[in-house]
């Protein structure tokens, strides 16, 4: 019998009970493989730290970090600072008691030795009495498995009056832990270079995503002293056995972090650019029932809502029961009050979990003995007793706070009210959009041209800009598995715009049809109409604003979509370059001018055509003679799609064979929110400050 997989046909081929089965290997005792130490982590380092690419990469400072974390957590440290040295390697200091260096009892060699090179092995399992009574590390694995996928480690260890040290290669041992001399200090440094072989897409570290991280530690950990630095360039850098290296000695970039705020301090950090709701930031500590939980939160004049989350500070992408029993508490909370302080009428409806929390910026810290997560990369709490603890100490407090501060109350009640009718308001334009498409049988946009397959996994959808674009890119796409959609001019602004107003918009509505995932709370991503949603625009000002106006509703409304990698842009040449009967185009000016090397062409011997325009005129007698001498090759300068014919545009940005796509994806949630609210929203200031500080980055074509 056959069965089909997307484009593939297999066949399952079944013995029947009178033919011999085929002979295959013998499965027995022997065919079972044991991996030992620490090769399952770099047969399957997926497993431990999620990718092998660049978020994998840095996963391995953060389980380092995560150590040195929890000893400023459990209130041994004041002081961690993690440093990129020369060669890809990366050190992490803290002041902190320092990893035990005696003989383990079990294993009987050096606890260091241990925990640097077994799995599940630390201080971290046997709650208080192990040493942490909270700590972000579940599984024990964060020092073996960065040991396990370093092509070289070094661990200094600070205690009891002496330094001790050992070396690593791939995971082991080089030699047993020795002494090295005298010191005063008590801590640990951790100096590791992650393995190229496991590591393929290169050792190359994000300054701006370790800042980033360090900072959201730094409001999560208070009085604690966070440094980073950059020495990557340093010639003084080098394998210290001091404590800390220190930025001023090396004279190179550092940024240091300390907040006494805590949680209030970064949702005023993550408020920066917003206008708030109300003047006072809500903030809550308390421990119930062995947790500890801690909320802090303000509402701000937005219709998006902004929740961050950790366990045991380690971040929770995904959320989890902490962030469930918060919502709970607060749809129950604010509906309560409302209805007390008759601001919420018998007849209107209840606030929904979607009013609440409409313009919310919200931080939720959970801190526990026995933690459980939802994979090693720790995106979403599993712990159970984290949602009634959290749900329990957020809504008795917020229910306080607004009892407390009538002024702020208010405001956000009515900022609900808003939200509340904007929905009943939205959901009657969508459901008019919805049920218009279903009574016209799902009609498609008239400047659609759909593609003929059916089959979304093949289907491509090319938006272009205007319909000088749009006609060419019909004459030229495969008709069969590519669609294209004309937008005229620049779409709506939808970083402020709720869905009834986006969907007023013809063009904006033209593309939800087109999508077939519906939008808001009937959003389906199963009934996405193309698996290839190409963006087309001009290479210039204006095709970037309206490329960066469709990424916002993408970002907005259909985030699914980016999500799951369906996001294109596409990249059309900036040149065509012509010598006789042969034909290159180019996609930078370098690349013209390696074509023009390659087809052995001098500057002073290329015609340029602007725009396609020909050549300008000769302005003098002069000029007019050398016009008249032949060029031995002419470089036309494409400014839009339009300017090209049909078969132009199908060889260079439609032909799958030759094309060249970037995939849309978001490495940062929270700085491409920040990066939205600054380029696509209301504050002017902080816009105009974001333009100043990277003009001289910036490539404009105008």
């Amino acid at each position: 019998m056959c069965y089909t997989v997307g484009n593939r046909t297999a066949a399952i081929f079944m013995a029947k009970s009178d033919e011999k089965a085929p002979k295959t290997k013998a499965y027995d005792a022997s065919s079972i493989t044991v991996l030992e130490g620490l090769e399952p982590v770099r047969k399957r380092p997926g497993m431990y730290i999620g990718t092998t690419g660049p978020d994998g990469l840095h996963h391995l400072i953060w389980e380092t970090f995560d150590n040195a974390r929890d000893e400023a957590m459990g209130g041994y440290a004041d002081d961690i600072e993690v440093a990129l040295l020369p060669g890809g390697y990366v050190r992490v200091a803290d002041n902190g008691r320092g990893i035990p260096v005696g003989i383990h009892p079990k294993t009987k060699v050096s606890a260091l030795e241990t925990i640097m090179t077994t799995l599940h092995a630390g201080g971290k399992f046997g709650g208080a009495d192990s040493g942490y009574k909270v700590s972000g590390g579940l599984h024990g694995v964060g020092a073996s498995v960065v040991n396990a996928l370093s092509e070289h480690a070094q661990v200094f260890v600070h205690q009891d009056g002496a330094v001790h040290t050992q070396e690593y290669k791939i995971g082991k041992p080089l030699a047993k832990v020795k002494k090295l001399g005298a010191s005063k200090a008590h801590g640990t440094v951790v100096i590791f270079k992650p393995d190229a072989t496991i590591f393929k897409e290169g050792i190359e570290w994000s300054w701006e995503k370790i800042v980033s991280h360090l900072r959201q530690q730094a409001y999560l950990v208070k009085d604690v002293r966070i440094t980073t630095i950059d020495a990557r360039e340093s010639t003084h850098a080098a394998f210290s056995d001091a404590l800390f290296i220190r930025s001023e000695a090396l004279d190179v970039p550092s940024m240091t972090f300390y907040f006494e705020g805590g949680l209030k301090s970064l949702v005023a950090f993550n408020n920066k650019h917003q206008t708030v709701v109300h003047k006072n930031i809500f903030y809550v500590e308390r421990e119930v029932d062995n947790v500890v939980v801690e909320v802090s939160l303000q509402y701000v004049d937005d219709i998006v809502s902004r929740i961050t989350a950790f366990a045991n500070n380690t971040y929770n992408g995904e959320g989890g029961t902490h962030v469930t029993g918060f919502k709970m508490a607060l749809t129950r909370t604010l509906n309560t009050y409302a209805r007390n302080a008759n601001l919420l009428k018998e007849k209107d409806d209840n606030f929904t979990g979607d009013d609440v929390l409409e313009g919310i910026t919200a931080v939720i810290s959970v801190k526990l003995p026995e933690i459980q997560f939802e994979g090693q990369t720790k995106a979403k709490l599993g712990s159970v007793e984290a949602q009634g603890a959290t749900a329990t100490v957020f809504g008795e407090a917020f229910a306080f706070f607004l009892e407390e501060n009538p002024d702020d109350a208010r405001a956000i009640i009515n900022k609900v009210l808003l939200a509340l009718k904007a929905r009943k308001a939205a959901k009657a334009a969508k459901d008019s959009v919805l049920r218009k498409g279903a009574l016209e049988g799902m009609t498609l946009p008239g400047k659609l041209a759909d593609c003929q397959t059916k089959s979304a996994a093949e289907s491509e959808l090319f938006i272009v800009e205007g319909d000088s674009a749009g006609g060419t890119a019909k004459m030229g796409r495969d008709r069969r598995t590519q669609a294209i959609l004309p937008l005229r001019g620049k779409i709506l602004n939808v970083e402020r715009a709720r869905i009834d107003k986006m969907l007023a918009s013809e063009q904006v509505r033209n593309l939800v049809v087109a999508l077939g995932t519906a939008v808001g709370d009937v959003f389906d991503l199963d009934k996405l109409r193309y698996h290839k949603i190409i963006i087309a625009t001009d290479a210039d000002v204006d095709g970037a604003h309206i490329r960066t106006l469709i990424l916002t509703l993408f970002y907005r409304h259909f985030r699914a979509i980016i999500d799951g990698g369906f996001i294109y842009i596409a990249q059309p040449p900036l040149y065509k370059i012509t010598k006789g009967k042969s034909v290159a185009y180019a996609y930078s000016d370098p690349e013209k001018d390696a074509v023009l090397k390659e087809f052995g062409v001098a500057p002073t011997e290329v015609a340029v055509v602007g725009e396609g325009d020909d050549e300008e005129p000769a302005e003098t007698e002069e000029e007019a003679v050398v016009a008249k001498k032949p060029t031995k090759a002419s470089v036309q300068r494409y400014k839009g799609l339009g300017e090209m014919n049909a078969s132009e545009l199908w060889e260079t940005t439609m032909d799958p064979a030759h094309r060249v796509l970037k995939q849309v994806h978001i490495e940062d949630a929270e700085a491409a929110d920040r990066i939205f609210d600054i380029l696509m929203g209301s504050d002017v200031a902080s816009r105009k400050s974001f333009i100043q500080s990277n003009a001289k980055s910036a490539t404009l074509d105008v």
